[in-house]
Parts: structure tokens; sequence; C-alpha cells
């Protein structure tokens, strides 16, 4: 396993590194699982703060792989309970981040696999056709349901999106608990880290 750590945590855009490394960003609904899914992936239990609270990610957290990349934890979309002012600041700073870093190789966006299709996430997607972000869907908690009914669930998703997309993006299945889709998105980050696979 290569080493991550952790780099520090930014309020805007442009006090992140400057290092023109390949990025590989997170970002979810509140409680999708994000922090515990990081977590899962670079083998560090404390790595990224996981917390039962909405809204506990609160800046652009980074975490480097080697001298090879960043993994950055971007804070939820959606409800959380905080005021509409810091709501509307958490808006501001993700969309500069998702516009504006040109070092973002791919966003992944996080959709909770226990639920049909969520009305904010299809939302999110759209603007990030618009904005041109390169992103990746990955279906977390897949161990909370049995198999069948996670397939159902991304099955419904992939549908909605094909309503307005031409093509789907890569799409994982995860579990932080069961370490599934882990092997599957290191691949995917190593193409562009240059790394061998994590086994």
């Amino acid at each position: 396993m290569e080493r991550i750590i952790f780099v520090g945590s930014f309020k805007k855009t442009d006090q992140c590194p400057e290092e023109v490394l390949p990025e590989f960003a997170f970002i979810g609904r509140s409680n999708v699982g994000k922090s515990s899914l990081i977590n899962m992936l670079c083998e560090k239990k404390g790595l990224a703060k996981v917390s039962q609270t909405p809204g506990k990610t609160q800046s652009i957290n980074f975490f480097k792989v080697e001298n090879k990349g960043n993994i950055v934890d971007l804070p939820g979309y959606g409800y959380a309970k905080v005021s509409k002012s810091d709501r509307e600041e958490w808006e501001k700073m993700i969309r500069y981040y998702l516009q504006n870093r040109t070092q973002l190789t791919c966003l992944f966006v996080l959709i909770d696999s226990r639920v049909t299709p969520q009305k904010n996430d299809i939302d999110f997607i759209a603007k990030l056709g618009a904005w041109n972000v390169p992103f990746a869907l990955v279906f977390t908690k897949a161990d909370k349901l049995n198999q069948l009914e996670v397939q159902k669930n991304k099955h419904a998703f992939c549908e909605k999106l094909k309503e307005t997309w031409a093509a789907l993006p890569p799409v994982f299945v995860t579990s932080a608990e069961k370490h599934l889709g882990k092997k599957e998105m290191w691949a995917f980050m190593n193409t562009h880290f240059d790394q061998k696979e994590v086994n």
C-alpha cells in the first residue's frame, strides 16, 4: 500500500496546494459514507473524520498519495444542519473548486445504494455536465442491502441518467465495511497515478 498522508484543510480553492498533480475528489450528499470510503481506500481508519452528524466536512481536505497525486475530500451537498449562509459558502467553495481546479482529474460522486434515485443527486450531476467536470459514480453502503436490491437501485439511477446523458460515466459499487470496490477504484486512479494496482 502506498504511503498516504494528510496535507491540510483549506477554506478556499486558491489556498489549496499549487503542485501540478492529478486529483481525485470525493463528494456526495451528507452522510453518504464519504469519509468511511476514503478511510477504507487509504487503509487508515481515522484519516478522514467520520461523523453521524451531517455536514461534518466543512473545508477542502487534501490527502497526498506518495508523490503521485492527491485524494480530495469535499463538503457534502444537500441536507445539513447548518445555517443558510454557511451552506451557501460551501456551495460557492465547491463550485469554484470544480470549475477552476485544473488538477482535478475525476470527481467521484457518491450515491447511497440503499435508496432510489434522489433529485438532488440528479440535479448535481446535471451541473457537472454544464461545467464539463469529469466524474464517476460510486454507489456506497452496498453491504447494507442484498445484492439484488443494490443492483436494482444502481440500475434505476443509471436509467434515470440516460434520460439526459448520451453515455454513462464509470460506475463503482462499494462497501467501506467489506472493502468492496477498493481494488477497482484504485485501478482506475492508478491509471493516472502511474502506480501498481493495490492488492
